[in-house]
């Protein structure tokens, strides 16, 4: 959703440089980093500053205030007004957008290369000098509250939130990152000025960038706006979740069609086995039409019109889900569908011939996704936050051929345990 001073420079001594073959670091004294991969084939300059801060930052009065702070970040700074700052970049053709999820904040524009130092400055702007004006907080108060009820009001989207709740009960990964409509009511300026003190860590923001600009220029412009924000370091804590419990939860709604979620824990960003589960993921349930979801329950018996699982992974665990909707008639059935599928990938290894289809294919839409010059200025960015480095496609396409049919067989042992499943299902009312 569109959301709608010149600074010193840093002292150079003081920053480091770093080189890849796929992008390049330099790090301003404050400890903010600077990414930065060239292309020379287009005119449109990517750009975005993405904070290590999430809604599972807040304490539990906190609840939704992350994406209340990307809402407000809009609504007027030291030197800019909210109508400023919408027609800063708009004006010149192009676009500023932010997001929030469990442990990120993302601003970010994309703009005629013409116009990248205009992005940085505003970008700058919004993240570190935000002023949250008390009538602007009042009207973007009700404007997440009419966003809380459009959630609400598409049972798809809604119980991807609510099933979160139930893998993650008692833990801030489990909270709807809109927050309720108690504690949004509840937030000011004081509440916001006290989230970003107790969680801000310079070291911890990367700035990103991807265009034809040569790399001296994009340094020379992000220590133009940011080298003098101060070194800041949080004493914040994430807290991994505790031992999980499968639940199975049904509740009626005003809707026409069942919808179902299931799903566990699942492994987390540092895991080695990460990637093969991944992997498993997608021959499953990925976007390909391919998958065997798909196959099973709509081409062969035309259950649902989509069927989807994916996998999320966090800093200290993860979350695998598969999500469909179908009649209420066809609902047991189309679970038992899946748990033969899911009990296939178990028993029965992938072939020589099904274990190299299913790595292209996975190679091939990675490559897909890094064409998009935006997709990869967003991933490097949080790349580096989670892992401290960017692998290039040619790395991960040799972990890709690495990963053996036993090791598949092994992880869908582990993680398809039907036991372990919790399950929450939407039906419709009488």
């Amino acid at each position: 959703m569109k959301r709608n001073n010149v600074r010193k420079r840093g002292n150079p001594k003081a920053s480091s440089l770093s080189l890849t073959e796929e992008y390049q670091i330099h790090t301003l004294a404050n400890g903010i980093r600077i990414a930065h991969k060239q292309v020379p084939y287009t005119q449109i300059a990517h750009c975005g500053i993405m904070l290590d801060i999430g809604s599972r930052d807040e304490m539990p009065h906190q609840q939704g205030l992350a994406h209340f702070w990307e809402h407000m970040a809009f609504k007027g700074t030291e030197k800019r007004s909210s109508y400023h700052i919408i027609n800063r970049l708009e004006n010149v053709g192009g676009e500023l957008n932010a997001y929030t999820t469990k442990e990120k904040i993302c601003f970010h524009a994309s703009v005629l290369d013409d116009h990248f130092e205009k992005a940085i400055d505003l970008l700058a702007d919004i993240t570190f000098h935000s002023v949250f004006p008390d009538k602007q907080i009042e009207r973007e108060r009700n404007v997440i509250l009419e966003e809380m009820s459009m959630y609400i009001d598409s049972p798809e989207d809604a119980i991807q939130d609510d099933f979160d709740q139930l893998v993650f009960p008692d833990h801030a990964l489990g909270n709807n990152i809109l927050g309720t409509a108690e504690t949004v009511n509840s937030f000011g300026r004081e509440e916001l000025y006290q989230f970003i003190n107790d969680n801000i860590d310079t070291e911890r923001i990367v700035v990103s960038s991807v265009s034809r600009l040569p790399f001296s220029k994009v340094v020379r412009t992000a220590e133009k706006y940011l080298a003098d924000i101060p070194h800041r370091k949080t004493t914040r804590v994430r807290q991994a979740p505790t031992v999980y419990t499968p639940v199975n939860q049904e509740r009626v709604r005003p809707i026409q069609q069942a919808q179902c979620a299931m799903g566990q824990p699942a492994f987390s960003l540092v895991d080695d086995r990460r990637l093969p589960f991944f992997m498993l993921v997608n021959l499953l349930g990925g976007p390909g039409m391919n998958s065997r979801f798909n196959l099973s329950l709509r081409e062969k018996y035309g259950f649902v019109y989509s069927i989807e699982a994916n996998y999320t992974p966090y800093l200290d665990t993860g979350f695998m889900g598969v999500f469909f909707g179908t009649e209420q008639k066809q609902l047991n059935k189309s679970i038992a569908l899946i748990h033969k599928e899911l009990k296939r990938v178990r028993e029965v290894p992938l072939s020589v011939l099904q274990l190299h289809q299913t790595k292209v294919q996975l190679m091939g839409q990675l490559a897909m996704s890094e064409e998009s010059n935006m997709s990869f200025m967003l991933m490097m960015a949080k790349s580096l936050l989670d892992t401290g480095k960017v692998d290039s496609l040619p790395e991960i396409f040799t972990e890709i051929e690495q990963i053996s049919a036993l090791q598949l067989q092994e992880i869908a042992q582990e993680m398809f345990n039907e036991q372990n499943f919790s399950y929450l299902t939407f039906l419709p009312e009488e």
